[in-house]
């Protein structure tokens, strides 16, 4: 049965989709601005981003009672793929080493509101 997983420690939807769905064993996670969700801005430069869209995709998956520890898969989308190393930096940071999920980490030619970095997630119950 489908659930659906919404926190007010995450930004709130900015169209018509849900922060996440949870569906059989999976937890799937709409792509994380870096929205501060207190103030609605975004932090300057790609390490804050990162870790704020990090800090979002944890508060979503905590709302469904898992942990980054549960992620198994993640796309990083990017505006600039010469922000790969900052990002890739902050990223690692979320995650216990050897316990690193799958990625895919891409450059698009525009994220929301002109994000740097936005950060979606499949995690297993």
């Amino acid at each position: 049965m489908k659930k659906i997983i919404n926190t007010d420690h995450a930004p709130a939807a900015i169209g018509p989709y849900a922060q996440a769905v949870a569906i059989d064993s999976l937890v799937i996670t709409s792509g994380q601005l870096p929205i501060d969700p207190a103030t609605g801005a975004f932090p300057e430069g790609i390490a804050a981003q990162t870790r704020q869209s990090l800090t979002n995709v944890k508060a979503i998956l905590e709302a469904a009672g898992l942990g980054m520890d549960k992620v198994i898969k993640t796309t990083v989308f990017l505006s600039d793929m010469n922000n790969f190393g900052a990002m890739n930096e902050v990223y690692a940071t979320f995650f216990s080493e050897g316990n690193y999920p799958a990625r895919s980490a891409v450059e698009v030619a525009r994220l929301p509101k002109d994000a740097l970095v936005e950060i979606e997630v499949i995690a297993t119950v």
